[in-house]
């Protein structure tokens, strides 16, 4: 009869303890003070047209999938606000082709200013100068690969670096 009562005892301590879980937690840690992000349109300093819309977009959607935040498109119905420069779009030959010579890898990287304030107090929560995030793509016809493409793939790492920099601790 001891050994029953010590088995059900073991497996009442074992469902207890996954109910209630060890405490750790892989979700990120965002300050919980605040529920929305107003995220208007960087400015641009770079000679890439149109890469401010792309970022917006972007961060957009990490904000809404990542965080605990709705992002709000007007100041007036938001608490923080994320705004920014981006200050520089650059495109770097990778590597060529051994026979033709023509380009076969280029890199584009988009470098920005970022700065994340709470629309109460006029205190910027988070600042960053010069963050900057790369994407790659290929030339070539028959792979199909386009400059937008590397373009769009820094925009998204660079969107998913600062939201990642909006965690407790994160700039």
């Amino acid at each position: 009869m001891r050994a029953k009562q010590a088995t059900a005892l073991f497996l009442m301590c074992c469902a207890v303890l996954l109910l209630t879980g060890c405490g750790y937690s892989t979700s990120e840690l965002y300050p919980t003070q605040y529920t929305s992000v107003a995220v208007p349109n960087f400015e641009n300093h770079s000679d890439q047209r149109g890469v401010e819309f792309t970022l917006r977009e972007a961060l957009i959607k990490e904000i809404e999938q990542r965080t605990p935040y709705k992002a709000v498109s007007g100041t007036g119905l938001a608490q923080t606000q994320l705004i920014g420069t981006v200050t520089r779009v650059e495109r770097k030959l990778v590597s060529r082709d051994a026979t033709a010579g023509l380009p076969q890898e280029i890199e584009v990287t988009v470098t920005a200013d970022v700065a994340w304030r709470d629309l109460r107090t006029g205190q910027t929560l988070r600042g960053y100068r010069g963050l900057s995030s790369s994407g790659q793509f290929v030339p070539n016809r028959t792979i199909g690969e386009f400059a937008d493409d590397g373009l769009r793939l820094a925009v998204q790492r660079l969107a998913q670096d600062i939201v990642s920099r909006m965690r407790e601790g994160g700039w």
